[in-house]
């Protein structure tokens, strides 16, 4: 009799360890929906241009209100219009606007063109920003003379 017990009381403190170990498992994240300045995608691509410039940034949103050159507004609509093809640009002082959002542009960086899809982050910033014109400097080891070191090392 008591042995049936013990087992019992086994089972539920196996149970409590169990339903702990579960609990305490990471949970599968919901991907949290992307929003700029409070507005969602969607709100975005409904919004009036004028309402819509006004979340940008100062300089981005002065860019348009100034108006666009006409190479700068070729680029505009070509990257507003619904096709899948890559846009080829050198280019890179246009601000991301959502309707760019899901595009792909190669951005000229003064040697190549640097391919970029265009996600929500993005909205904002410029085209230049994403397509980097240098490249960190890759040091090797010291030169002959560098250190006190140096001296002794072998010359081939």
């Amino acid at each position: 009799m008591a042995r049936s017990k013990k087992i019992i009381a086994g089972s539920a403190k196996a149970s409590r360890r169990r339903a702990r170990k579960k609990a305490s498992a990471i949970q599968a994240r919901r991907k949290k929906e992307f929003t700029y300045r409070g507005y969602t995608m969607e709100e975005l691509l409904q919004m009036p241009f004028d309402e819509m410039l006004d979340l940008l940034p100062s300089r981005a949103r002065r860019t348009y209100e100034k108006g666009l050159n006409p190479e700068q507004q070729v680029l505009v609509d070509k990257l507003k219009a619904d096709s899948e093809l890559t846009v080829r640009t050198h280019r890179r002082d246009i601000p991301v606007l959502p309707q760019f959002v899901g595009r792909t542009v190669a951005v000229y960086n003064g040697k190549e063109f640097k391919e970029i899809e265009i996600k929500p982050e993005m909205i904002g910033h410029f085209l230049g920003e994403f397509a980097l014109t240098r490249r960190p400097p890759q040091h090797s080891g010291p030169g002959v003379g560098a250190t006190r070191s140096s001296k002794f090392m072998p010359l081939k």
